[in-house]
C-alpha cells in the first residue's frame, strides 16, 4: 500500500504592526480571525514591543512572533520602541523614518520563510510601513494595508489630500470644504483636517504622508475594521482612490475574540480587576460614564482639572482612565467625589469597561478603535476630538449614525468644565442621549450578526483568505 503524501502546509500570513498600542491591537485581533480559519501567522515586531504582542496572542499556537531589532537613531531617546515612550508627539515622523532601517531585517526574515518552504500568501502592513511596499514587490508577495481607521474618513482624507485643499500652514475654522462626487452626513470645516504644507518636500509630515499615500495606492488590498452594515455607501469611493486595490470590511475585528460577560472562565484576569469590581458594585444599569482620551492625547493640568469639575458638576458615576503620571488630583475633589467616582491611572482593559452592563456612555476623543469597541458594547459616545481623523469620527457617530453627541471644535480649544458638565447630563439623562442610545445599540446588534457565521465580515474575511491564497506565488 503505497504510503499517502503529507498533507499541504496551512496558508501563512505576515502581520506587521505598526509600534503603537492602537495600531497593534486590531491587527492581533485579525491574526487571530485568521488563525482560527486555519492559517499560519507571523507576527513581526521588535524588542521591546514582544511581551505585549505575546501577552495577547499566547493562547494560539499557530500564531508566532519574529522579533527584528528597532534601530538606534540620534533623534529618538535610547531604547524607545513604542509611540507611548515618545516625550512628545513632535517625534512621531523620526520614529516612523527609524522604522525604514528595519527594512534589511525584515528581508531577510521573509527571504528565510521563502527558503524554508513558508512563502507567506500576504504581508499585512500598519500604512505608517510605507517601506513594506518595496519589500513585498520584490518577493512578488501581496502587500494589504491596514490604516485602522474607518472608511469614511480614509475617504475624505485621501480625496482632501488629492484635492491639495488643505495644504495651508494653519487650519482656519468657518471654512467649509466642498468634495465633488461625495456626500457625507455633515459639513466638512478645514478645522476637521490636519493642516499641511505647500510644500512636501519642505516639510518632513508631508513628505512621510505623500510616501503612504503612494504606498496605499499600489497595494494589493487593503483591510478595514469596519463592516459594510456601518459605512457601506462609502466602499466604492475608496477602491477608486487605488490603482486596483480591493477594500474588505472585516470588523469589528474585536468581536471576532469578544467573549460575552458571565460567560467568562476563571482565567479572564478582567473579572478580578478593581475597576471591574467597582462598577460590579454599582447601583442601576447603564448608570456610570467611562472617560478616556486614549494614550496618545496630550492633556494639560489645566485641562484635566476641566475636566475633573466637569465630571464633579455633571453629578453621575463615572471611572476615568488617565495616564500614568499626567495629572494629580487635589484631596478636597477625591473627598467630594468619593464613591461615585474612581480614576485609574494605569493601562486599562477598554473592552471589559464598556462591556460591563453597568456602563451607558463614554467621554471619549473618538479614535477608531473606541469608537467601533464602544458601538459594538452598544454604548453612545460624547464625542471629544482631540487631533488626526477624530474630529471626522466625532461628526459621523454624532450627525451621521445618530450614536453619540458632540462638542463642537470651538468648545473643544476652551475646555470648559460647564460644556462638559452639560454634555454628560445630555448624553447620561436627556432625550438626546436616550435616543442616541436607542441608535448604539442597534448597531451593537449589527456589529455583532458583521462577525458571526455568514454575516458581512465573516463573509469579507472568507473572500479576502480565499482570493490571496489564489494568488499565491510558488
Amino acid at each position: 500500500m503505497a504510503a499517502s503524501s503529507p498533507s499541504p502546509p496551512p496558508p501563512h500570513a505576515v502581520i506587521f504592526p505598526f509600534m503603537a498600542q492602537g495600531h497593534t491591537i486590531p491587527l492581533l485581533d485579525i491574526s487571530k480571525a485568521l488563525s482560527s480559519r486555519g492559517l499560519k501567522v507571523t507576527v513581526v515586531t521588535t524588542p521591546q514591543n514582544a511581551p505585549f504582542i505575546s501577552s495577547k496572542v499566547s493562547d494560539c499556537s499557530s500564531i508566532s512572533i519574529s522579533v527584528v531589532p528597532f534601530p538606534s537613531v540620534p533623534d529618538l531617546p535610547r531604547g524607545c520602541e513604542n509611540t507611548a515612550s515618545l516625550p512628545s508627539m513632535e517625534l512621531l515622523v523620526p520614529f516612523i523614518a527609524a522604522t525604514k532601517k528595519i527594512k534589511q531585517p525584515f528581508e531577510a526574515l521573509l527571504k528565510e520563510m521563502v527558503e524554508n518552504g513558508s512563502r507567506p500568501i500576504c504581508v499585512i502592513s500598519d500604512f505608517f510601513l510605507s517601506w513594506t511596499l518595496d519589500t513585498c514587490r520584490s518577493f512578488d508577495i501581496p502587500r494589504v494595508v491596514s490604516h485602522g481607521m474607518g472608511v469614511l474618513p480614509m475617504v475624505v482624507l485621501k480625496t482632501v489630500s488629492s484635492m491639495d485643499v488643505q495644504r495651508e500652514t494653519t487650519s482656519v475654522s468657518g471654512s467649509v470644504v466642498e468634495l465633488p462626487d461625495l456626500s457625507l452626513p455633515f459639513a466638512l470645516d478645514r478645522s476637521d483636517l490636519q493642516p499641511r504644507s505647500n510644500d512636501p518636500e519642505a516639510d518632513p509630515f508631508s513628505r512621510m504622508i505623500w510616501e503612504v499615500e503612494e504606498a496605499d495606492r499600489n497595494s494589493w488590498g487593503v483591510i478595514v475594521n469596519s463592516f459594510q452594515e456601518l459605512e457601506c455607501e462609502y466602499v466604492a469611493a475608496l477602491e477608486a482612490l487605488h490603482k486596483q486595490a480591493k477594500a474588505w470590511c472585516v470588523g469589528p475585528v474585536l468581536l471576532y475574540d469578544y467573549i460575552p460577560p458571565g460567560t467568562r472562565g476563571s482565567h479572564d484576569k478582567s473579572e478580578s480587576c478593581p475597576y471591574i469590581k467597582w462598577l460590579d458594585e454599582q447601583d442601576g444599569s447603564s448608570a456610570v460614564i467611562y472617560v478616556s482620551f486614549g494614550t496618545q492625547a496630550r492633556l494639560s493640568g489645566d485641562q484635566m482639572d476641566e475636566i475633573a469639575y466637569g465630571l464633579e458638576m455633571a453629578g453621575c458615576r463615572f471611572i476615568w482612565a488617565v495616564r500614568s503620571g499626567t495629572w494629580a488630583s487635589d484631596e478636597g475633589w477625591e473627598r467630594r467625589v468619593e464613591g461615585r467616582g474612581l480614576v485609574v491611572c494605569d493601562w486599562v482593559d477598554q473592552r471589559s469597561i464598556l462591556a460591563h452592563p453597568k456602563v451607558g456612555g463614554f467621554l471619549s476623543h473618538c479614535g477608531w478603535n473606541s469608537v467601533l469597541e464602544s458601538l459594538s458594547m452598544g454604548v453612545p459616545l460624547l464625542a471629544w476630538p482631540m487631533g488626526a481623523e477624530q474630529p471626522l469620527n466625532a461628526k459621523y457617530v454624532a450627525m451621521g449614525l445618530k450614536a453619540g453627541l458632540m462638542v463642537s471644535q470651538g468648545q473643544i480649544t476652551a475646555l470648559d468644565r460647564h460644556v462638559i458638565c452639560d454634555g454628560i447630563k445630555e448624553l447620561m439623562g436627556g432625550e438626546k442621549g436616550r435616543r442616541a442610545r436607542e441608535r448604539a445599540g442597534l448597531f451593537g446588534t449589527m456589529a455583532r450578526h458583521a462577525v458571526e457565521k455568514g454575516g458581512s465580515s465573516d463573509k469579507k474575511l472568507d473572500e479576502l483568505i480565499k482570493c490571496l491564497i489564489a494568488n499565491k506565488k510558488e
